[in-house]
This record gives C-alpha cells, sequence and structure tokens, in this order.
C-alpha cells in the first residue's frame, strides 16, 4: 500500500510540474501556445506528453495525437501519434475522451481526472491524466496539451515496444 501511495504523489507531482508550466506561459489571461513550449523544461515528463490537434470539421470536431511520448507506446501497445480518437479507443472510451476535449476547447480551462481504459485487448489501466488548452491566437483552442501517468499496477504485460539489437 505505501509503495502505491508513493506512487500516486509521484504521479500528482508530475501533474502539478506541467500545469505549473503551462500556467507559467500565460500572459494577460490569454492562453499559451505550442510554439511556446519547450520540450527541454518537461524534459523527464516527456515520455508521456502528448499534442492532440484540434480541427473543426462541419459534422464534429476532430481530436488528433500530432505527439504521442513513448512511454505512451508502453500504455497503447503501438504507436497512436497521427491517430484520431476513434482510432485509438473503443466507441464507449473515445466518447468519454471526446466529452472531456470538448469541455477544454469550449471552457479554454484545463482538465484533470482518472480514467480505467482498456488500451489494448486483455490490457488495462489507470490513467491520472490532465489536458491543458493551447490556442495559436491566445483565445481559440487548437491544440491540446496532455500529459498521464499509470496508477496502480497494470493489468497485463506491458511492453516498451524497443527492442534489443
Amino acid at each position: 500500500m505505501l509503495g502505491q501511495k508513493g506512487a500516486s504523489q509521484s504521479a500528482a507531482r508530475g501533474h502539478q510540474e506541467v500545469f505549473a508550466y503551462w500556467s507559467s506561459l500565460r500572459s494577460g489571461g490569454q492562453l499559451p501556445s505550442r510554439a511556446q513550449i519547450d520540450p527541454r523544461a518537461l524534459k523527464r515528463l516527456l515520455p508521456t506528453v502528448s499534442l492532440i490537434d484540434v480541427t473543426a470539421e462541419a459534422t464534429a470536431t476532430v481530436y488528433r495525437q500530432r505527439l504521442a511520448g513513448t512511454g505512451l507506446y508502453n500504455i497503447y501497445g503501438r504507436e497512436i501519434t497521427g491517430c484520431t480518437l476513434e482510432e485509438i479507443y473503443s466507441a464507449e472510451e473515445a466518447g468519454y475522451w471526446r466529452e472531456q476535449f470538448d469541455k477544454v476547447v469550449r471552457e479554454a480551462r484545463p482538465s484533470v481526472g482518472c480514467q480505467t481504459i482498456a488500451a489494448r485487448p486483455g490490457h488495462s489501466c489507470s490513467l491520472l491524466w490532465i489536458r491543458l488548452p493551447l490556442a495559436s491566437d491566445g483565445k481559440n483552442v487548437d491544440m491540446i496539451l496532455g500529459y498521464d501517468t499509470v496508477i496502480g499496477a497494470p493489468i497485463g504485460r506491458m511492453s516498451s515496444g524497443i527492442r534489443a539489437a
């Protein structure tokens, strides 16, 4: 139990770091833009950082992974960069994430939560997540900065996707 509590506290610290960095980029009530993000400032956290493009289309907003840190491979068991919500998740999970992303875009405010996902057949895990709005013009959200941490023990065997030579 103590080990899990320590892991949860560590996860919360990472989320606090990402939020504090994002907050430091805000100026005059404006949202930060992708151009302001310096990956070196988040170096330790980069493995589970993501960037999600927000594209308004005639029927719905499309959310596409522009960048998925290498640690996310462990969660999803595959590369998700370039994929839409519907290509990553089951219909139910995609609906959950669509609601969360729509809220971030609509309110132009951060959102945080915990979600158990069945990222791949036979494998599930709980994610502590944060999603932060980014806007090229300082107002209209056109990208979302994400940070995820697996909490508790993942169910099923996870692999890094990295193989020895």
